[in-house]
């Protein structure tokens, strides 16, 4: 057998874990799928996302509900931040390589947003629109019963969303747009010693840094108005291919992965979204959504290694299903301008209890959300909110180079909080 062939049987076991932890990050975080729908806004944060697609009442409509901003008579800015603070604590049963359960490995992020709407004439209407839709990441801590599948990962994507709306009639408007997003993201992975030789006999570490890319998705939507009470709407965004690509560090191993780059083929899955809004009152609004999304799309991935003599490449099925959620939310106004909602929501899991692994712990999730909101001035108010998720306990039983770690997590929620300010022109 010669070194190259050698090297190849010593590494294959590592490689599918290391793709693994590759495409991890914001799964370990919260969710059933990376995107998230809340934005911080009353819209969104308020409602448990339930209200987006029938948003024509605020700037953010530019990128939840591109349509909407055809029914804005007024010029408007929005703009805030939410803070996401996940509480995430595996419980195991078996870990035959020893180790913690990594405590809270929630990592706090703040996500900002802005948001503007400009009434360009009757008949059409710009936006803009700079949100993170996607943030977050965990932290185990390099002794951690699963840290063959990952120690820490973190994935942070904003995206620069123009849109345009056109409203045909006074019951029919159209709208899309484009986000331009860029996602960035790191993550630690530990390397069994027994599998490769290490200098001091404690476990390897492999690093990716700094894998970035640029990616386009565009979006539309449609809104019909049977009613001057009743607004129906469809949005689709599309699939977002990107590569990301970075810088690989391997430590502590005597027979390293030369190369010093990895590609990683990233696919954001389609997803289409239908809402129900129905005003019952001068005071009093309801909400209603259901959405798919298409993460059996997301099901294979594959990792490339690049910049030296050897560069493996591998591949993984993780049998990912393609997941649906819906809510309603209640809205209601004051007599002194101020406003509150409540919303709740479901979004099912892309994985079977049977195939879920460390990396990406995707389970169902349940959300709760409130907001308040009152106004400053005749042209500026202020609103803030919350959302809670109650994510399943993603149980995992997982053998990974070699060791077995079983478990759930028997804590599993993430709350956001935000604040938001408006301006009317």
């Amino acid at each position: 057998m010669n070194q190259q062939q050698s090297f190849r049987n010593r590494i294959g076991p590592v490689l599918p874990i290391v793709l693994g932890v590759a495409l991890a990050i914001v799964g370990e975080a919260w969710a059933a799928g990376f995107y998230i729908a809340e934005l911080g806004t009353p819209q969104s944060l308020g409602t448990a996302g339930v209200a987006n697609p029938t948003n024509t009442e605020s700037a953010d409509a530019a990128w939840s509900n591109p349509a909407g901003m055809a029914f804005l008579e007024e010029d408007r800015l929005l703009t805030g931040v939410q803070v996401i603070v996940p509480s995430i604590k595996f419980d195991s049963d078996v870990a035959t390589a020893g180790g913690s359960d990594g405590g809270n490995a929630g990592i706090v992020t703040p996500v900002p947003s802005l948001f503007v709407m400009h009434k360009y004439s009757d008949r059409v209407s710009l936006g803009l629109s700079i949100a993170g839709t996607m943030g977050g990441g965990v932290d185990y801590g390099n002794n951690f019963v699963g840290r063959y599948a990952t120690t820490k990962a973190q994935l942070g994507a904003i995206g620069l969303s123009p849109s345009l709306a056109f409203r045909v009639n006074d019951r029919l408007a159209v709208g899309g747009g484009v986000s331009i997003i860029y996602t960035k993201f790191e993550q630690d992975i530990a390397i069994n010693r027994t599998l490769l030789p290490t200098v001091n006999g404690s476990d390897g570490r492999l690093k990716i840094e700094d894998a970035d890319d640029f990616g386009t998705q565009p979006f539309f939507s449609l809104n019909y108005k049977p009613t001057d009470d009743l607004l129906l709407s469809v949005v689709y965004r599309a699939e977002m291919d990107v590569e990301l690509s970075g810088d690989v560090t391997v430590k502590n191993v005597a027979l390293p992965i030369d190369a010093d780059s990895v590609d990683v083929d990233w696919d954001n899955p389609q997803w289409l979204e239908v809402g129900l809004k129905y005003r019952y009152s001068d005071k009093d609004t309801l909400y209603f959504n259901a959405g798919w999304q298409d993460w059996s799309e997301f099901s294979s991935n594959r990792l490339a290694f690049d910049g030296g003599a050897r560069n493996p490449v591998a591949k993984l099925d993780r049998n990912f299903k393609d997941t649906w959620h819906a809510g309603v939310a209640y809205a209601h106004r004051t007599g002194n301008g101020s406003r509150f909602s409540l919303g709740v929501s479901y979004d099912s899991s892309p994985v079977d209890d049977d195939d879920r692994t460390f990396d990406l712990p995707f389970d169902e999730i349940f959300k709760l959300s409130g907001s308040y909101a009152w106004l400053g001035s005749k042209h500026l108010d202020f609103a803030i909110g919350g959302t809670l998720y109650l994510v399943g306990d993603a149980p995992v039983d997982m053998t990974t180079q070699g060791v077995r770690a079983k478990g759930k997590y028997d804590t599993n929620a993430v709350l956001f909080v935000g604040g938001t300010m408006r301006y009317l022109f």
